[in-house]
């Protein structure tokens, strides 16, 4: 009775004085909305003030850093908005009696903004736990932005439906079931996010790509090192430091080369040969051999090879006026032999992994020499001086053996 009294109060205070009643109407609802924003503006900001205050004491007594996360992302303020709003729901009524149409769209415009709160309030706390699990070393390199999005998702539909409940008058239940009919086109508007949390479960689960992870994947012309994994996409900084977006879900569709194995080995591999003219391949005769033995690295090779042979050729009545008989060297394998020995002792070379030297198949250009091992430096800048190095001195060094390295010709022609 006294709630009621007070609604209609300066009504019959104007209507008392001469006031049309039309005119008190208006001007009474005025009133009464003014003071019930003043109230709820007043409630709310007193409330923020306390929440913070009490938010902030509590934070920097404890030694987690997880609620100065929440302060961060502005939780304690948005729940300070719940006091107000819920005055203001429970207020409209008296404020708006006599205009039951203007009551009945304010009142749904404020559930609205109540389902759009819980939203917001949702988000706060979930983006806290997200920051919160990026400093915890266990989740440095894990799709958290992934999950954070999925529970995001969830609530916006749940929301949503929610807001569309209040404005058809419907129960939730009710519009949730008249939606199903609609569930085909919910699944194709929702296509890409649907397949991005497939993906983001499968790539966490099977550990296919972590943050921090170089991968290559030359369909989408990425090449660089992963620094977000999100539910629907994956972003790449190149090495010339520009963004690649990736579809999450193009990580278990199609194939890419995710560099962890190599950098995680400690070592990084060296794949790379010279062509050597086919035309320079030769036996070598005494007077070559007696040259190759000045060479460092491989003069006890030569040594112990020619004794070897020239005991094998003696023991078997080897005709050696023609060089071809027999058993003979060649500057090919010395060479070929020289790098393996150089590769064994580079110190930049990685000795717990594959080394090797080898001959591969012969092509029209020449037979290519090629190097195969690991370097112990995986970095980047580091590994290509490494290879430099090798390689200049490779290069340099097959003169040595009269061999020569082919070289494509271009004749000029008027």
């Amino acid at each position: 009775m006294l709630k009621l009294n007070i609604k209609h109060y300066i009504y019959d205070l104007l209507v008392e004085h001469g006031m049309s009643e039309t005119s008190a109407e208006y001007l009474n609802m005025f009133c009464l909305l003014i003071a019930l924003l003043l109230i709820a503006f007043i409630i709310d900001f007193i409330t923020k003030r306390l929440l913070w205050r009490f938010s902030a004491g509590v934070a920097n007594r404890t030694k987690t850093n997880f609620d100065d996360i929440l302060i961060n992302n502005k939780l304690p303020r948005n729940i300070a908005h719940i006091i107000p709003l819920v005055i203001l729901i429970e207020f409209v009524p008296d404020v708006f009696a006599d205009f039951e149409y203007a009551e009945d769209i304010i009142e749904k415009t404020l559930k609205v903004i109540a389902v759009l709160l819980t939203l917001r309030i949702i988000r706060s706390f979930l983006n806290s736990i997200k920051d919160y699990l990026k400093t915890l070393p266990s989740y440095k390199d894990k799709p958290v932005d992934s999950y954070i999005q999925v529970f995001m998702i969830f609530a916006w539909i749940l929301g949503i439906f929610g807001i569309f409940s209040i404005l058809t008058g419907l129960t939730f239940i009710k519009f949730a079931v008249s939606l199903g009919t609609a569930s085909a086109v919910i699944l194709l508007v929702f296509r890409d996010t649907i397949l991005g949390f497939v993906a983001s479960i499968q790539v966490t689960i099977n550990d296919m790509v972590r943050i921090g992870d170089w991968i290559t994947f030359e369909k989408y012309g990425a090449d660089g090192d992963v620094t977000e994994i999100s539910l629907a996409t994956v972003k790449v900084q190149n090495w010339d430091k520009t963004i690649t977006t990736i579809p999450t879900y193009a990580l278990i569709s199609d194939s890419f080369k995710n560099w962890r194995g190599m950098m995680s080995s400690g070592g990084r591999r060296i794949k790379r040969s010279v062509i050597i003219k086919t035309s320079t391949i030769k036996f070598l005769n005494d007077e070559d051999i007696e040259r190759f033995k000045g060479i460092e690295l491989i003069s006890h090779y030569i040594k112990e090879r020619s004794d070897e042979i020239k005991k094998f050729n003696k023991d078997n009545n080897v005709d050696k006026s023609i060089l071809i008989n027999g058993r003979n060297l060649t500057n090919f394998g010395v060479f070929r032999k020289y790098l393996q020995t150089y590769i064994e002792k580079h110190s930049a070379i990685n000795k717990e992994m594959t080394l090797m030297v080898r001959q591969l198949e012969p092509t029209p250009q020449g037979i290519p020499m090629e190097i195969y091992a690991f370097s112990s430096d995986i970095r980047w800048q580091n590994y290509e001086f490494i290879i430099g190095d090798i390689f200049d001195h490779v290069l340099a060094s097959v003169a040595y053996f009269d061999l020569e390295i082919y070289e494509l010709s271009v004749s000029n022609s008027d």
